[in-house]
């Protein structure tokens, strides 16, 4: 099979793990239409490389370099490095996910150079400002050719925001088709447990990387005197984000955790594993708070507010400005019965088809020429 000429493909813009895994499904649906393009957001062997093992299909056609900067500079980095590429390799449209700085990035170049946008997952809001990513996420929505909204509540925002009727498409959460391609055999998720030397329901999993907890050393202290409380009762395991083990080590927090079990970031299929028999996650994640809902787990989120509010009628816990120590015992004490009452509810996000749709109406809108 030829390659399509570069003015027929899809440029797909993926700076973070979690958008690699929430754009695996879409970039396998596009096929060679698809040209994948990597910031360098999280860039080294845990929180990226181990990543393309376990994405079948999802090859990175460029790479730039914009980890470790400040967001300011990630962003204007970002964007001049892919408006450059996209000049010398023009797309029929440039894809972006989520609420990075890539994100925002990926949005400003096509922008710049009238290359419709399209925006998954879009429409989701916290109403809380002082989070980069809602930022991120309300001036991505603004510029979109189409926003790909995987709830109608979503799209119900974008409406009350003045977006267009004919720029949204509501097709469902892509997770879920990763979930399909990254769960665990049951061989597997045993073998990840005994390397963990862990029991399903009998452990915590603990994820932290957002600004708002870790770039503050109150806040950061905390949550880590309440993770090392938690350790007292069960067994904590705490992949630990790059940046946060910075911070962890330049505020001298190491003690604090007390028997929380510290590990390297995880391949995503580990991962996955370990989050679908955690008897609680705790997490200030946004992808983990849907993770978490689909494999119907407990979770505790570390944030005061949350961009997916349909997880709030029992699904998850908001910390916000509650004592995380007494609020991660409580959250424990409570998780075989809250375990119990999630197992018989309906699921939120949809049958596992989104990917699909999202290509099929890129084509629709933005043909390649050989299709016209």
């Amino acid at each position: 099979m030829s390659e399509p000429r570069d003015a027929e493909q899809i440029a797909l813009i993926v700076g973070t793990r979690p958008e690699a895994i929430k754009l695996a499904g879409l970039i396998r649906e596009l096929g060679d239409a698809g040209r994948v393009i990597h910031t360098g957001q999280h860039y080294d062997k845990e929180m990226w490389h181990n990543v393309l093992a376990d994405l079948a299909g999802v090859d990175v056609d460029a790479h730039i370099s914009v980890g470790g900067r400040s967001r300011g500079e990630q962003i204007g980095v970002a964007t001049t490095e892919i408006t450059r590429y996209l000049t010398e390799h023009p797309a029929r449209a440039v894809v972006v996910q989520g609420d990075t700085n890539s994100t925002l990035a990926g949005a400003l170049a096509a922008t710049s150079l009238n290359t419709p946008l399209v925006h998954v997952e879009a429409g989701l809001r916290s109403h809380d400002r002082r989070m980069p990513e809602e930022i991120n996420r309300i001036l991505t929505d603004a510029v979109a050719d189409l926003c790909c909204a995987p709830l109608e509540a979503n799209a119900s925002q974008l409406a009350s925001e003045g977006v267009a009727p004919g720029r949204v498409l509501v097709t469902g959460n892509t997770l879920a088709d990763a979930m399909a391609t990254l769960a665990a055999t049951p061989q597997e998720a045993a073998a990840t447990l005994a390397e963990h030397d862990v029991e399903k329901g009998r452990y915590v999993l603990a994820t932290l990387h957002r600004a708002g907890t870790v770039d503050d050393e109150a806040a950061l202290t905390r949550i880590v005197v309440a993770l090392g409380a938690l350790a007292g009762r069960t067994t904590v395991l705490l992949p630990l984000h790059p940046h946060t083990a910075k911070n962890v080590e330049r505020w001298g927090l190491g003690e604090r955790l007390g028997d929380v079990r510290v590990i390297a970031p995880l391949p995503p299929k580990a991962f996955i594993a370990l989050e679908a028999s955690a008897g609680l996650i705790v997490s200030d994640s946004g992808g983990v708070q849907e993770e978490a809902c689909l494999f119907r787990r407990p979770l505790m989120v570390v944030r005061d507010s949350t961009e997916r509010p349909e997880l709030l009628d029992g699904w998850c816990r908001l910390l916000g400005d509650a004592d995380p120590t007494a609020a991660f015992l409580q959250a424990w004490d409570d998780a075989d019965a809250w375990a119990a009452d999630l197992a018989s509810r309906p699921l939120p996000y949809g049958d596992g088809s989104a990917s699909a749709a999202i290509a099929a109406e890129i084509n629709r809108r933005w043909p390649p020429a050989t299709a016209s």
